[in-house]
């Protein structure tokens, strides 16, 4: 760094300083700020135009940082001793890789007719009139094969009510233990 340059950064530091004070009313976000605000005119040196003033090139970094910073804290929650982090819970996912592998197995052991258009209506989202066209079978053939699908994997997967999709009962009640 060309020593002229570090003299004139050095200088701009106390009235810098005060900037931020203006700006943050408090002496750590102040310093926060200075800090910040330095560390982005070094990384960006190349930009400063010689000749002109330092200190007007340090208070813009220094007051962009500041609104960026104020217009990012609007969709923040305030939560200065962790008590609402503290609350949040989720679920593990493990549950989620174990449902897909035994759904993947399951889908195996249908037949590949009812595989086939299980995949297309329900995976791909085709409708059945689509899945006709793909198959080259009437749509009420599909209508039959996705309903016999359905019920044929909801057997293997020993789905049979509503209560049966989603976190099972042992891992409701810790969600439930944890709030």
């Amino acid at each position: 760094m060309i020593p002229e340059v570090r003299e004139a950064m050095l200088a701009a530091l106390p009235s810098l300083r005060a900037f931020a004070m203006s700006l943050a009313r408090s002496p750590d976000h102040a310093d926060d700020l200075v800090q910040d605000a330095i560390v982005r005119a070094l990384a960006n040196i190349e930009k400063f135009q010689p000749g002109t003033s330092m200190s007007a090139w340090l208070f813009t970094i220094l007051r962009n940082l500041f609104y960026s910073q104020h217009r990012r804290a609007k969709h923040e929650v305030a939560d200065p001793d962790g008590s609402y982090a503290g609350q949040l819970r989720t679920a593990p996912d493990q549950g989620a890789r174990c449902d897909f592998q035994d759904m993947r197995a399951a889908l195996a052991r249908l037949s590949p007719e009812n595989r086939e258009v299980l995949i297309l209506v329900a995976a791909e989202g085709l409708s059945y009139m689509e899945a006709a066209q793909v198959c080259g079978v009437p749509v009420g053939t599909i209508k039959s094969r996705v309903h016999r699908g359905r019920m044929r994997l909801a057997e293997l997967l020993a789905l049979h009510e509503a209560e049966d999709f989603g976190p099972d009962k042992v891992m409701q009640a810790a969600l439930q233990r944890a709030i």
